[in-house]
C-alpha cells in the first residue's frame, strides 16, 4: 500500500486521517502511533510534536467526530422545521447515518473508551452534540402536560439510547448480527412506542 503523506504541513492532520484508517481496520487499541506515522509517511518522532501518545491520537479524531456528529445532527433538526416531531426523528435518522459514513470517527466516540473530558475541546463538542438532541426532545415535549412531561435530559438519553442500540445491533454489519431489518424502520417503530407511551402520538399514528 502506498504512503499517503501529508501536504502543505499539517501533518496533525494526516495523523489523525491515519488514524481513523486504522481504527476502521483494527479498532482503536489495535494499532500503534508508529503505524499511524507510517501511514502518514513520516518518522515515528514527527508524531511526538503533536500528541503525546496514542490516546491523544485517539481523542482527537473523537473530537472531530464530535463535530461532524454536532453539525449533521443541527442540519437534521434544522430540515424538520417547524414540526416538532419531524425535526426529532430526523435526528435519530442523522445518527444512524452518521454510523455508517464515519465509522472510524463513531468507534473513536464511542468504542474507544476515551473520556470526553480527556480535552477541553472534546467535552465542548460532546456537549454541543448531546444538547441538539435535548433541544429537540425539549421542542417536543412540550406537547406533554407538564405534570407528565420528562426532562429532556432524560428523554433525549432514552432516544440515544434506542438509536445507539440500533446502530450496534444492525447497522454496522457486525458478525453473527444479520438481519431482516432496516435499522432506519427499526429505529423508527421504536421511537413510536417511546413517543405513544408518553402521550406525545396518538396510539393508531
Amino acid at each position: 500500500m502506498p504512503k499517503r503523506g501529508y501536504h502543505h504541513g499539517n501533518l496533525r492532520q494526516a495523523l489523525v486521517d491515519a488514524a481513523l484508517r486504522l481504527i476502521e481496520a483494527k479498532g482503536p487499541t489495535g494499532f500503534t502511533l508508529s503505524e499511524a506515522a507510517k501511514q502518514a509517511g513520516v518518522t515515528p518522532a514527527a508524531v511526538y510534536r503533536h500528541f503525546a501518545g496514542r490516546d491523544d491520537l485517539i481523542a482527537e479524531a473523537s473530537r472531530q467526530g464530535y463535530a461532524i456528529f454536532a453539525d449533521l445532527m443541527e442540519a437534521a433538526f434544522a430540515d424538520g422545521q417547524p414540526s416538532a416531531l419531524a425535526s426529532f426523528e430526523a435526528t435519530g435518522r442523522a445518527y444512524l447515518a452518521f454510523a455508517r459514513q464515519y465509522p472510524g470517527h463513531y468507534i473513536a466516540m464511542f468504542e474507544s473508551g476515551i473520556s470526553i473530558n480527556r480535552t477541553p475541546q472534546l467535552a465542548q463538542e460532546a456537549a454541543r452534540a448531546r444538547a441538539i438532541l435535548e433541544r429537540a426532545a425539549d421542542t417536543l415535549c412540550q406537547q406533554i402536560p407538564a405534570e407528565k412531561r420528562p426532562s429532556a435530559a432524560v428523554f433525549s438519553a432514552h432516544i440515544w439510547a434506542l438509536s445507539h442500540g440500533v446502530v450496534e445491533l444492525f447497522a454496522r454489519n457486525s458478525p453473527g448480527t444479520a438481519s431482516s431489518f432496516v435499522p432506519e424502520d427499526l429505529l423508527e417503530s421504536g421511537i413510536g412506542i417511546y413517543l405513544r407511551g408518553l402521550g406525545v402520538i396518538a396510539p393508531d399514528d
